[in-house]
């Protein structure tokens, strides 16, 4: 059977985290309507506790199927209504990425570009300090790589670490398309899901407190939405890589 013909099996890695479903607990004086409303579509609900005013704002609990994973100040929490992406390499404010930690292997619906550039660029941050292993990354198509050539520049200079580019071939072959990024490996395919589907693997590069991983695929009838989900589940980040790998 042909690639074309070959349901996304991309789209079963998303399917299967799904079933994860995870609770915000919102304990404050009021509830957090931005929180709710953000996460009213991304398989999280979101609860309040009232609390007293005592000036800090309150906190944010995260459970799964009951059980705790992690809290965090609503402050930093709210961070994940309006992500801001770092700059690469300068390590800043990392404690925005935290709720995002405790919301990982949890479905999102309806995040736009911006939303996932932003997660991107936590990823890339990873390999880049790690600067070792193998990221691998979706574009979706080839043209919007020079986009992002600052970023994998400075990640293609890292000898130890092997970059590979996934997109629709929109640019022209041969060496005019390999000059844009000269020292990644470009996988130039044709095929549904690497039109559908925004991807960023980092294998942790033998570290498996370092591997993560971001899967979206776009929204039929909504271009520039996305559904999916990050991950630092070390197993699932293996599975991506291994399938990227064999299949591409």
């Amino acid at each position: 059977m042909s690639r074309e013909k070959e349901s996304c099996t991309l789209r079963k890695f998303v399917d299967e985290v799904a079933t994860n479903r995870r609770t915000i607990t919102v304990y404050a004086p009021e509830p957090d309507e931005a929180l709710a409303e953000h996460f009213e579509t991304r398989g999280v609900t979101v609860a309040h506790e009232p609390l007293p005013a005592d000036g800090s704002g309150g906190f944010v609990v995260v459970t799964a199927d009951g059980e705790f994973v992690g809290s965090v100040p609503r402050r930093i929490a709210r961070r994940v209504v309006s992500p801001v992406a770092a700059d690469l390499g300068t390590g800043a404010e990392k404690a925005h990425w935290l709720p995002m930690n405790l919301l990982a292997d949890t479905t999102f619906v309806s995040f736009d570009r911006a939303q996932l550039l932003a997660a991107s660029r936590e990823i890339e941050d990873r390999a880049y300090r790690r600067a070792r292993g193998t990221l691998r990354t979706g574009f979706q198509s080839l043209s919007r790589v020079p986009d992002q050539r600052v970023v994998y520049d400075a990640l293609v200079e890292k000898p130890d670490l092997d970059v590979h580019i996934y997109g629709r071939p929109d640019v022209p072959t041969g060496s005019d398309r390999e000059a844009q990024l000269p020292d990644a490996t470009i996988h130039a395919e044709d095929v549904p899901e690497i039109r559908r589907f925004w991807f960023i693997v980092y294998d942790g590069g033998g570290d498996d407190r370092q591997a993560c991983a971001l899967l979206a695929e776009e929204v039929d009838g909504d271009p520039g939405s996305f559904r999916g989900f990050w991950t630092y589940d070390p197993e699932t980040v293996a599975d991506l890589d291994d399938y990227l790998d064999a299949t591409y």
